[in-house]
């Protein structure tokens, strides 16, 4: 992967940052699209609901609609929660401190930032983080 841009402090240099910028923007594009896409589905599952009996409990098909339209929402919110940490990383970007961990200072390994762009922190800070599920339970 010699040709992969270099993240972290080595992104201070001109070329280094507009890469990772460029690879930021695309990410938040895509997350926007996806964020449109699940926002029309939620309005087509709530109009679709409108039009039928609005008993979920006692609706054969209420409890799979119900439970179709909290996953479309949680997908959603997570969608949501995805565009304001590109966010941030494009404002760290911009600050200079892009790929320091704003937990303890230290370089986040260009791997980490290879496969998570967005990364706030380093590995060892994430790991001593309590996580969260992926999705809202």
């Amino acid at each position: 992967m010699a040709d992969a841009p270099r993240h972290g402090p080595d992104a201070d240099t001109p070329s280094a940052a507009t890469a990772v910028r460029a690879r930021l923007a695309a990410d938040r594009a895509d997350t926007l699209a996806e964020a449109a896409a699940l926002s029309r589905e939620y309005d087509g599952i709530v109009a679709a609901n409108a039009l039928v009996a609005v008993d979920d409990e006692h609706d054969p098909e209420g409890g799979s609609t119900a439970f179709e339209r909290a996953h479309v929402a949680a997908l959603l919110a997570r969608t949501r929660e995805h565009l304001q940490e590109l966010d941030r990383a494009l404002d760290r970007l911009a600050e200079g401190s892009y790929g320091r961990c704003e937990d303890c200072g230290n370089p986040i390994p260009p791997e980490r930032l290879e496969i998570r762009p967005a990364a706030a922190t380093c590995v060892d800070c994430a790991a001593s983080t309590p996580h969260r599920p992926p999705y809202p339970a």
